[in-house]
Parts: C-alpha cells; structure tokens; sequence
C-alpha cells in the first residue's frame, strides 16, 4: 500500500494513506542502505505487519529541519522580541531556494511595533515582494493557505518567532503548544519536539522545532548569487561577475542608485564570503 510518513517520534513513524493513518515500523534494510526515512517521505508499506518496505525516490530534502519532498517553505520571521534579523532571514531564504524549494514568508509580532517601525518594515516587507519572494504579516492566514493549496509545505525559523501560533491562526483544531518568550534568555522556548505533517485546507504543513543551524553545501556556494532575484533581473557585463569588486558591475550601480535593499546585499557578501560550508545561526 502507498502512503506518506506525517510523523516521526522515535522509532515509529506514522503513515497516511487513503485508508487512514497507521504506525509503522521501518525494516533494518534501510539501516543498511544508510537511508532514513523522513517525514514527507512517500512509502509502501504493509498495513498488516506495519512495517515500511520501500522509500520513492526523493524530489529533495532539508537535514535541518529533517524533512523530504517538500514544495514550499514559510519562512516566520519575528519583527519583535525575538527582533527582526536580516541576515538571518536571507540565509534561510538562499538555503531554500538552492534546494529548488518556493520560499514564503510570514512576519510575525507586527502589532508590537511602533508607527515609526512599522514604516520601516512596511518598506522591507514591500521589497521583497518588489522581487517576487512572497511576504505576508502573520495575520493574513487564510492568503497564505490560497497560496499553497496542493503542495508540501514546512515551517521555518527561530525558536520563539511564533511558528506554532501561525499554525494554530491556520487550523485553531490544531491547539499546538505555545510558550512566550523568555525575558531572561532574550529568546524563544522550544516548544516543538518533533516533526509532524498536518493538512489544511488540502495544504500538507509541517510544524518543526526550533533549529541553531541551515546547511549549506561548499558545492553551491558559487550559486548563492542566483539565489537573490534582484541580482537575476539585471544584465551583469561580467558572465561570471561576484558582484563584490567587478568594475562596472550592475549590481553595484544598483546598490549605488538605491534599487537594492543594502541589508540583502550585506547578507550576500556574508554568505559567498564565509569560508565554512555550515552557516551556524544562534536562537
């Protein structure tokens, strides 16, 4: 029987099928293969041992969060406590699409900001729309499932950017855990433990734990430029142009003329820059 893995907590993994959920266990031939499953997996499976019998090949997959086949990615950005963090933001964005994965991204703690501020990101969360990464405020639910119907889709970002809550303003049936945030720590408390796959409104979302690391591999760090539409858009007199020191480089004759945000163009040459191929990122 053909199912999907929707969650994973210790060694049993729960698989979706037409027929209805069932807990499963994997055979030790995937240990030997030195093949895991993962939730998002598509499977076949016995409904009558429960065990899983075969992995399908993979569209892709994340190690952090650990998760396969995924479609889009809504990245939860606090604008708040936790405060609004660039560079980080980028570098998920540059991880996921390098993985041929839609980012989206939702603000949260919008509310909490003054008019001066929301001024400010009012003009961020502009640009990046300006240059098709889609962006929405955490209180625009039902725009964001319009959006994704059809696809797999994880949430991303720090502990305490409130994915849980913009999971629960999704499906409030779904009543996940929700924690403030800690005054003494300056961050988030984990809430999520694990990996888990819901449906909503024929959107597959799963909401994952807070992570401390994004991968990147040292092989696709010569692509991150492809990764920033704004570069894309324009025609770079030098094939093979870093955009860092290039005499008449477009890009910088855009960043000059103020069409590039500077806070994405710091976030590039931070990360085509970094001499490791993990991007360590502190919660």
């Amino acid at each position: 029987m053909n199912g999907q893995i929707v969650k994973i907590i210790s060694n049993l993994y729960t698989v979706k099928s037409e027929h209805g959920l069932y807990e499963c266990r994997a055979r030790g031939k995937f240990k030997n293969l030195r093949l895991t499953p993962l939730v998002g997996d598509e499977v076949v499976f016995s409904p009558t041992d429960l065990c899983i019998n075969e992995i399908k090949p993979r569209k892709n997959e994340l190690r952090r969060p650990m998760i396969a086949n995924v479609d889009a990615c809504i990245i939860v950005t606090s604008l708040k406590r936790p405060d609004f963090a660039s560079n980080l933001l980028d570098k998920m964005l540059t991880s996921v699409m390098l993985k041929d994965i839609e980012p989206l991204i939702v603000f949260t703690k919008y509310d909490l900001l003054s008019t001066k501020e929301k001024d400010m990101y009012d003009k961020i969360i502009k640009y990046y729309n300006d240059i098709g990464i889609k962006a929405y405020l955490n209180t625009e639910p039902n725009r964001v499932l319009k959006t994704l119907r059809g696809k797999n889709v994880v949430l991303c970002g720090q502990t305490g950017v409130g994915k849980s809550t913009f999971m629960n303003q999704l499906d409030s049936h779904l009543n996940l855990k929700t924690h403030d945030i800690s005054l003494a720590l300056g961050r988030g408390v984990h809430t999520t433990r694990h990996v888990e796959l819901f449906t909503i409104n024929d959107v597959n979302i799963a909401d994952t734990p807070g992570f401390s690391a994004f991968d990147i591999d040292s092989d696709d760090v010569k692509n991150i430029r492809f990764t920033f539409p704004e570069f894309r858009n324009e025609c770079c007199e030098f094939r093979d142009c870093t955009h860092i020191h290039e005499r008449g480089c477009q890009v910088l004759k855009d960043l000059d003329a103020g069409k590039i945000l500077p806070s994405r163009y710091e976030s590039y040459k931070k990360m085509v820059n970094y001499e490791s191929s993990s991007f360590l990122f502190k919660n």
